[in-house]
């Protein structure tokens, strides 16, 4: 029924991430199951740029070098930028996944930290302040571990026909939280991508190699100001 509701949203040009493993191409998994993830590691000489998130993160259906976190990470090597981009996305991850998972992550250094998450929650109709308290919850970890980490947040949507009040109450989500915390906002993480099917895979629901590069630019355009 996910399936059904995302391929509606993309009817509707009103795209919501949601999970699939985003680890390689051979993977076909399109559950919303979570996977285990190996340690991540990064090189202590460099800043580093946390970005924590769905499949979208991850990269579903693509090879890792065709995700969007390291397109941006291209980008920022072709500018000589000393930071270094590790991707925490996850399959299936909701905010409440998200909340269990942060301390984890947050062992090694986080100088920028890009927030995508909530799209889960409400493609299972789950309360919306719920969702809120748990990227609260997840941002207050990140500054009390690193309280001079930048912050940026990835804005999703629900498909319309889950109800024009839940759909507008789930869309301010970010914006609200992005003014709360002084974070910078990307307003919706699958502009120009959600909706157009050359830009997504066979399932309809995520993005190719190509709409990753939409996304990359989406997020950099926000991004860069913080470098």
């Amino acid at each position: 029924m996910l399936r059904k509701r995302l391929m509606g949203l993309f009817v509707f040009a009103a795209l919501a991430a949601s999970c699939g493993n985003g680890q390689n191409k051979k993977n076909d998994d399109k559950t919303l199951d979570s996977t285990d993830q190996k340690p991540l590691t990064t090189e202590t000489s460099k800043k580093n740029i946390l970005f924590f998130g769905t499949s979208l993160t991850a990269g579903y259906g693509l090879d890792p070098t065709e995700a969007y976190p390291a397109l941006i990470q291209n980008r920022i090597d072709s500018l000589k930028l000393n930071y270094k981009v590790i991707n925490g996305g996850l399959s299936g991850e909701t905010s409440a996944g998200g909340k269990g998972r942060i301390d984890w992550l947050l062992k090694q250094p986080v100088d920028i930290f890009v927030l995508e998450l909530g799209a889960n929650d409400g493609l299972r109709g789950l309360a919306v302040a719920e969702t809120t308290k748990n990227l609260q919850d997840i941002i207050d970890r990140v500054k009390a571990k690193y309280p001079n980490v930048k912050m940026v947040i990835a804005g999703m949507q629900m498909p319309p026909n889950m109800g024009a009040k839940f759909t507008t109450d789930f869309k301010n989500i970010y914006p609200t939280l992005a003014k709360k915390n002084d974070m910078a906002l990307v307003p919706f993480l699958l502009d120009k991508v959600g909706g157009i099917p050359k830009l997504n895979q066979q399932d309809g629901i995520h993005p190719t190699a190509e709409g990753d590069k939409i996304l990359a630019n989406n997020v950099w355009v926000v991004l860069k100001d913080l470098l």
